[in-house]
């Protein structure tokens, strides 16, 4: 159980960041 909620926060705080860096290289070459 608790390696399952593990699991799940480090696969929504790893789309977090990959949304924060799509955003990011957005803004960059805009």
């Amino acid at each position: 159980m608790i390696l399952k909620d593990l699991g799940l926060m480090i696969t929504s705080s790893l789309i977090l960041i990959i949304c924060v860096l799509v955003g990011v290289a957005f803004m960059v070459l805009l």
